[in-house]
């Protein structure tokens, strides 16, 4: 079966897509990875949207940025940015979405469940940005993970534990809306 877009959902996949190219701002350079926020705008694409939706948006927002709107971090875009070292994270987005969407899908809308969901979609971005970090680079294992993973696990944990508590709230508000529609 076909998923069905009403245009409330092109508007918050589109919303969700923007507010990743805005977040991607919000950072500190630290190396060729940046911290920046935009995982946090992923978590809530995949809570709000669910796995199909939530992953369109991401797929949106790559789209952007690879037809050369700047939004990867550092306001960079294009092509070049998909396939340099921060190509694999931005890809990962789209998993993480998914994942993020399918637990709360299938399994439910509580925070701890979507915090536990979230930290898969975060182990799947980590993995596909990490294995392409170290095939681009030649970097190894350990080194790639001292670059793109351990300096970020603090602030991806505040990011999981703000959004398991904001998808809820924000899932009812846009239901809310959709009722009153």
């Amino acid at each position: 079966m076909a998923k069905r877009f009403t245009v409330k959902d092109m508007v918050l996949c589109a919303l969700l897509a923007a507010a990743t190219g805005v977040f991607s701002q919000i950072g500190i350079p630290i190396g060729e990875i940046p911290i920046n926020l935009a995982l946090f705008s992923v978590y809530l694409a995949g809570g709000i949207l669910g796995s199909y939706k939530g992953a369109v948006s991401m797929v949106v927002y790559i789209l952007m940025g690879a037809v050369g709107v700047p939004v990867f971090a550092n306001f960079r875009g294009g092509l070049s940015a998909l396939v340099g070292p921060t190509g694999g994270y931005i890809l990962g987005y789209i998993f993480a979405a998914l994942a993020v969407g399918m637990v709360s899908t299938y399994w439910g809308d509580r925070s701890w469940q979507l915090a536990i969901g979230m930290a898969g979609g975060l182990t799947l971005c980590y993995l596909f940005g990490t294995v392409w970090f170290i095939l681009l680079t030649g970097k190894g294992l350990m080194a790639a993970l001292g670059a793109c993973v351990i300096p970020f696990l603090p602030g991806d944990a505040v990011k999981i534990l703000s959004a398991a508590i904001l998808v809820p709230e924000l899932k009812k508000a846009v239901n809310l809306s959709r009722r009153l529609a």
